[in-house]
């Protein structure tokens, strides 16, 4: 599994941090042969069609948010529906996927992938505005608090992580007391903070086809 996630990167071109610390160490897959797998470095790769280059925009940011297919297109095709009445249907999309309860727990620093961050919120770790929420695909809205549930704020795994979340920048779209590790939604993610790998009007021709 890790290994495949690794080939994903290589096969797409760019690294999308699927693997957490991993990525950001010396011996990424990305840093040490940054070329598809399957293929040695200096040969001349294919140019890609249109459809292809669609295809590649598509995979990048479905795995860059740890998506299935039928998940992400679910997405897409919501904004595409109202695409005529917002202003920006790229923005639309960014908040959507943003502003998932998943994400944002990575974003928060709670996890070092995404992956990581959806798996603690499917056991139930966090409370929103008090509420247990076990939903990844939860979206959060401005003004929610996210908490992690009282009985495991002692538990070693968090205990553990505060010394890291003081040195961790959060996003300016959120807020983070890292002493009671209480986080706030203060406004919507914008395409500038996400800054995605992947150019979102190509995406929006892959799904209109």
């Amino acid at each position: 599994m890790k290994n495949n996630k690794c080939k994903i990167c290589r096969r797409l071109g760019v690294k999308l941090f699927l693997r957490g610390e991993k990525c950001l160490s010396p011996k990424c897959p990305m840093v040490k042969r940054p070329y598809p797998p399957g293929r040695k470095g200096k040969r001349k790769t294919r140019a890609l069609t249109e459809y292809g280059e669609e295809l590649r925009e598509k995979q990048k940011l479905k795995n860059y948010y740890n998506l299935k297919e039928k998940q992400f297109k679910k997405y897409v095709k919501e904004v595409l529906v109202s695409r005529g009445k917002v202003e920006d249907a790229t923005t639309l999309l960014i908040e959507k996927l943003e502003s998932r309860f998943d994400n944002v727990i990575f974003k928060l620093g709670f996890a070092t992938s995404r992956f990581q961050a959806r798996q603690l919120v499917n056991h139930g770790h966090f409370l929103v505005n008090g509420r247990k929420v076990n939903i990844p695909s939860y979206q959060l809205k401005k003004g929610d608090k996210i908490t992690v549930h009282p009985r495991l704020l002692k538990s070693k795994f968090f205990q553990n992580l505060q010394p890291k979340l003081k040195k961790y920048k959060t996003p300016s779209w959120l807020s983070f007391n890292f002493e009671n590790l209480e986080a706030e939604v203060k406004s919507l993610p914008t395409l500038e903070t996400a800054s995605p790998p992947a150019e979102i009007s190509t995406i929006f021709e892959y799904y209109s086809r």
